[in-house]
């Protein structure tokens, strides 16, 4: 049995039209059921709220505000839980909503409070499904992205894997889209 942490980007949940692609989120549950068939217990790091709330609001391109990326993460929050709600259960799974900002990872009694609440949901079963409380998070205290997120959770719950769904090709030395330089890294020991 294994633990495995995973996280889905934006890019992976959105469609063309910008909201979330329910066919897709259809796609990854049923391969996300298939893992747990084989006794492994799954966390989902999920982003997407943002891109949900840009919908309902009728945003034609990501806020640069805090207060409008805010105001789409709570709109959208709910989308994105219902969009993994309806997939599972169709295949009579249970998800659960789990929202962190980086104060649950600094303060002691938090700390322990969401690893308590991840591992027992865990033993009945259940999926949770974390994002970002972006409706109370600032800039200063934002994990930057869910990868960083994804990342804490895994050594939260002692995950034996952290597997992350991107569009992007690989793990690079620095960002692609602003280092023409950066280049694949095929292998990390450490």
């Amino acid at each position: 049995m294994a633990r495995i942490v995973l996280k889905i980007g934006s890019n992976i949940l959105t469609g063309k039209n910008g909201g979330l692609d329910q066919s897709r989120i259809n796609s990854i549950a049923k391969d996300v059921l298939e893992i747990c068939e084989k006794s492994n217990e799954i966390v989902i790091v999920s982003s997407g709220a943002v891109a949900a709330g840009m919908k309902k609001l009728g945003l034609k391109e990501k806020p640069k505000e805090i207060r409008l990326k805010q105001a789409a993460a709570a709109v959208g929050q709910s989308s994105l839980m219902w969009a993994y709600e309806k997939s599972f259960n169709s295949f009579g799974k249970k998800v659960a909503q789990v929202l962190l900002t980086r104060d649950d990872f600094s303060d002691r009694m938090r700390y322990l409070n969401s690893k308590n609440t991840i591992i027992t949901l865990l033993s009945y079963g259940i999926i949770p499904v974390i994002n970002e409380n972006d409706t109370v998070a600032t800039d200063e205290i934002k994990f930057g992205d869910n990868d960083q997120l994804a990342a804490l959770v895994s050594g939260l719950i002692d995950a034996d894997r952290l597997i992350i769904l991107s569009d992007v090709d690989g793990f690079y030395s620095a960002d692609p889209k602003r280092d023409r330089d950066a280049k694949i890294i095929h292998f990390i020991e450490k």
